[in-house]
Order: C-alpha cells, then structure tokens, then sequence
C-alpha cells in the first residue's frame, strides 16, 4: 500500500483527531503516580514514550527502519535529531506548565503557541525567498493572519487565566490545581509552546527517510513510511529528557525512587509507562494520518493542534478547573478558544491556497 492509494481525507482528520485527544489526555496517568519526585517519573514517562513505545512499534510495523536511518543523508537525519532535542527543552517546561495552570489553561496555550510559531517560523528558516513568499503570497498572508488570530486566542485565554486568578480565593484554585501559579505557568507556556514547535519541523523534516522506508527492502507500508522519521525525532527528544531527569535524580538524591519500599513501584512504573505511551500515539496518529490525507496533508498539524486545545479544554471543564468563576472569565475563555480553533482551520486553509 503506498500513500498515493491510501488517500482518505476523512480518515486522516479522524486519525489526527484522535492524536489531539491523546495529547490532551496524556498527563491524567501522572495523578496516580505516589511518592515520586518529578524526575523519577518524568525519566519512566521518557523512556517509555520516547524510546520503547516507538522502536516497538517500528519492530511491527517498518521493519527496514536501521537501514534507511542508516542510508538517509546524513544532514537530513541530524536536523531530525536536532529537532527532537529542540522539542526536548519544551517537553520538559511542557509538565511544569500544567503543573502550574492545570490541563485546560496550560495545554490551550502551549498548543497555540506551538501551532502559532510551526506556522511563522518554517518559513524563515528557508530564507529571505521564503520569508517573501510568507507576506506577498495569498497563502502566505493567510498563514501570517493565522498565527495573529492565534496569538489573540492565546492572550484571551491568558487574560481568562488571570481573571481567573484574581476572582478565586486561593484555598479554591488550589482545590483543582494544587501548584496554581499563574506567573510561572506562563512563563512556562511561552517557553515550552516555542520549543515544542520543533517537533512538526523534526517529523516533516525527513522526506528522504519516508522514499526510502518505501523502497528499501524489506518495504514500509505507505501508512507506515513516517515510522523511521519518528523514531529520530523521539530520539533527540529523549536525549535531553532522560538526561535532566538523571542529573535531577542525582542532585536531588531521588535515585532510590525506583527502589523505594515507601512507594508503590509497580504502580509508578505502571501509569507513568502509560502516560509515555499516550503521548507518543499522538504523533504516530500525525505520521499515519499524513499519508490518508494526499495533496492536503499540511493540515495535519493544525488539526492536531486545534484538537488537542478542543480536548483540554472539555477536560478542564471536567476536572472543574474552572469552577466557581464567573461570566466575565469564561467569556475571555470561550473566545480564546473559538480563535484557537479557528486559527487552526486558517493554517490548514492557507496550505490549500
């Protein structure tokens, strides 16, 4: 099956769809986690998301993965890597953001500045030609228009956040999200959102590596042919998350986490094993869903990103993150979200023209 044949569009934005539920989700498993410093199950997260879950899945699925990594342009396969490390740095701010604003406040304004800058900045690193094209095309214009409605939508859920801030008493924030810390929180999302958007040029950076999957004996399946470029960009990614869970765990002494008898290892290992393999199905669906989508798979990342902000946000409502304020906070709430969403229906309309 190659790509061309396995062209379904309304299967790709059901596979992205569910991608961006698992990127809201992904962090629920961590509540279970007891008796653990933050870097002991942050490194489990780690290396079950970033380095088993997508090699096992690699094993099934793209069997010729070490060939083509290793028959791939050496340049192309270093800029995945360098990509995924980039993404490292936010995923590791990524957990303190919603430590600090909780899952829909934190994953609405990470996943807008991620989908903002993966529309902004691609093009700035191709050159002055590019950059250009940005501002004098009507695809371009579209796409700087996108990221503006974006960064509005991001600003009304942060003024949502403070007016939240002020209305509640402490003892109430605190009931929902037990670090609320609004300054930090943002400092956090601004951080993590920019940083974590080097993954979409990590997993659309590696054309050469998804010719070969298709070609290189024994053939990926066109669904499939992302796999190798994945596993790169996980990669990358791991190496700056399982190294400063390591450099925390010693700092910090917190090494007999693994051992400890005062906590429930299995359980642990369990649920911040889960929470790995969450996270990770999130950009498999983003891989598989490409090939479903033909000509307009640049949408892809704008649906998943849309989605993801979509899913926080009902989880949010949910968990009652946002209980107890009032119309005003919820007003600034329901339009960043509406131009979140509606930024992300822009990008995907900008690759079209």
């Amino acid at each position: 099956m190659n790509a061309a044949g396995s062209t379904n569009p309304m299967l790709g934005i059901l596979i992205f769809t569910l991608g961006g539920l698992a990127g809201a989700v992904f962090y629920l498993p961590f509540s279970r986690v007891k008796n653990w410093a933050w870097e002991s199950y942050w490194m489990v997260y780690a290396v079950v998301g970033l380095v088993v879950a997508p090699w096992l899945l690699a094993y099934v699925t793209s069997p010729n993965t070490f060939a083509v990594i290793a028959a791939a342009p050496r340049h192309e396969v270093v800029y995945c890597l360098i990509c995924g490390m980039l993404w490292g740095f936010g995923g590791l701010t990524w957990g303190l953001m919603i430590r600090y604003l909780g899952v829909g406040l934190g994953l609405a304004m990470g996943a807008g500045l991620t989908s903002a800058a993966g529309t902004l900045i691609p093009p700035m690193l191709k050159g002055s030609a590019a950059t250009a094209a940005m501002f004098h095309t009507t695809g371009g214009q579209i796409s700087v228009v996108a990221a503006a409605v974006s960064l509005v939508g991001i600003v009304c859920v942060g003024l949502a956040g403070r007016s939240k801030e002020s209305e509640l008493p402490e003892e109430t924030k605190r009931k929902t999200v037990a670090e609320f810390n609004f300054r930090k929180g943002i400092m956090a999302a601004i951080f993590s959102g920019l940083m974590s958007s080097a993954m979409s040029f990590g997993l659309q950076g590696g054309p050469q590596m998804q010719k070969l999957a298709l070609s290189t004996t024994p053939a990926t399946a066109g669904t499939w042919a992302g796999i190798p470029v994945l596993v790169v960009v996980l990669m990358g990614g791991f190496v700056v998350n399982g190294g400063w869970c390591a450099i925390l765990n010693l700092r910090n002494r917190t090494l007999g986490d693994y051992v400890s008898a005062a906590a429930p290892r299995l359980n642990n290992l369990f649920f911040a094993g889960i929470a790995g393999v969450i996270w990770c199905l999130q950009f498999v669906c983003f891989k598989t869903g490409e090939p479903r989508m033909g000509s307009t798979s640049y949408i892809g990342w704008a649906v998943l990103m849309a989605c993801t902000i979509l899913f926080s946000q009902l989880l949010g409502i949910l968990l009652g993150e946002w209980k107890g304020t009032g119309a005003k906070t919820r007003g600034l709430l329901a339009a960043g979200l509406l131009l979140l969403i509606a930024s992300s229906v822009l990008a995907g309309f900008a690759g079209s023209v």
